[in-house]
């Protein structure tokens, strides 16, 4: 009985498509609509990175692999620091790299949608760009 199961399970992980896998470093991008200075930013996953005055927190990147369609998703949460008054969330939720305005941040001075999700390397910075 346990072959028979332990078969059925394995025709359906051969037949279940790839998953996208998990990447510790998100790559964003960051507009600054007062000065259209756009940034690149790479966050590492679990650390806070600052623009302006916004805190960003990546929770986790997700990549499709190279056989599948592309797509990139991140999960982020988003806080407006502002120098008087209480830090206000403006974002969270998962945003998709192939649709930014599916899933977008409202914010009268900022943007920041997901470019891509990658492995750090030994000689890569965190943080801002």
């Amino acid at each position: 009985m346990w072959r028979a199961t332990l078969g059925a399970i394995g025709l359906v992980l051969i037949a279940w498509p790839a998953f996208a896998q998990d990447r510790s470093v998100a790559v964003l991008r960051a507009l600054d609509k007062l000065t259209a200075r756009v940034t690149t930013i790479s966050a590492p996953v679990g650390r806070e990175v600052r623009f302006g005055t916004l805190r960003i927190l990546v929770r986790t990147c997700k990549k499709r692999p190279p056989e599948e369609p592309p797509e990139t998703s991140v999960f982020l949460e988003i806080l407006d620091l502002r120098p008087r008054g209480a830090p206000q969330r403006v974002f969270t939720g998962w945003m998709f790299a192939s649709s930014p305005a599916l899933a977008a941040m409202e914010h009268p001075t900022y943007d920041v949608w997901p470019i891509d999700c990658i492995a750090p390397s030994p000689s890569q910075p965190s943080g801002n760009e």
